[in-house]
């Protein structure tokens, strides 16, 4: 089992069609057509905005990936790390996700865990202060994560111990327009 070795986000980065996200030593990339690695997250994808998730798209996927799994995470929460979306036994074909992912017209095999607002889905960036980090983190998996049904973040990791080949980031920024 290879370890989890990131590169530098400066060196990590891999110019798709226009799309940077962050690749992983062994080749495995994460982006967005939305925005690019450490800019802002557009306000459509947010609470402020349709509160949608992103495109996104990975490629490089590792030999004996069998599953993916998403979370999106927010570190810079006041109450700790505040998650988006959790999501797992993602296939690793097709290479990505469209925007305004629809728990009803994505795969079946695609399932959701539950996020901080204790729901399945997506729901976007909206920090109470101050601008924030917004991380997807994509795992490629040797297996399908074994998992009680809408599982937290925190069972997702548990469950992923062990059975990572390969992760690849995404970061975006948003901070809330003023409110009046």
């Amino acid at each position: 089992m290879r370890g989890i070795d990131y590169l530098a986000a400066a060196v990590g980065s891999l110019a798709l069609g226009g799309v940077i996200g962050t690749t992983s030593a062994d080749g495995l990339s994460l982006s967005s057509e939305a925005f690019t690695h450490g800019e802002t997250i557009p306000t459509r994808y947010t609470c402020d905005g349709r509160d949608i998730s992103p495109p996104l798209t990975w490629d490089g996927i590792p030999s004996g990936t069998r599953s993916l799994a998403l979370i999106a995470s927010d570190p810079d929460a006041p109450r700790g790390t505040w998650y988006h979306w959790v999501l797992y036994a993602i296939p690793p074909e097709p290479s990505g996700l469209p925007e305004n992912v629809d728990p009803r017209e994505r795969a079946a095999a695609i399932h959701d865990g539950m996020n901080s607002w204790k729901r399945g889905g997506y729901s976007g960036p909206c920090p109470p202060t101050g601008r924030h980090r917004y991380f997807f983190h994509l795992y490629a998996l040797d297996r399908v994560p074994e998992v009680p049904q809408q599982p937290s973040a925190a069972e997702l990791h548990r469950a992923m111990q062990g059975h990572v080949i390969s992760e690849a980031t995404l970061m975006g920024l948003y901070a809330r327009h003023s409110r009046q």
